[in-house]
């Protein structure tokens, strides 16, 4: 099983963004952080996410449960429901629903922000890396 805590940031509402994960296994800790387009701050725990799901596909991570707990209670809803009355986010609704129908078993969950730190550091460093873009 594999436990991902995942986060994005951004500076102004749109603006630069960054996203960043921290992935658990039983052997081994994955941190990665991410610079991301100008978007929404909720854009960006989509796009965030979106990046997420690419990242472990391309890991060959689909066939393992997998649980992705992030503090957007926006992204976790939407996904949850199947449904997004934003009209934006809509298109990564349904790229991200079309990533999860690869995976054996994958659970979004949503935390608080005071359980996302590891990942909302993260985000916060690929924010940097997108300013300095």
């Amino acid at each position: 099983m594999i436990k991902v805590y995942v986060d994005a940031a951004t500076k102004g509402n749109p603006g630069p963004s960054g996203g960043g994960f921290v992935l658990l296994t039983e052997k081994k800790q994955v941190q990665k952080s991410f610079p991301l387009q100008n978007l929404t701050n909720h854009q960006a725990e989509f796009a965030a996410l979106s990046y997420l799901l690419d990242y472990l596909h391309e890991q060959k991570r689909t066939h393992t449960t997998i649980i992705i707990y992030t503090d957007s209670k926006v992204v976790s809803q939407a996904i949850e429901k199947n449904y997004s009355k934003n009209p934006d986010f809509i298109p990564y609704l349904q790229e991200i629903k079309e990533k999860i129908s690869h995976f054996t078993l994958l659970i979004i969950q949503w935390i608080p922000e005071s359980k996302n730190k590891g990942a909302d550091n993260l985000a916060k460093q690929g924010l940097q890396k997108a300013l300095k873009l």
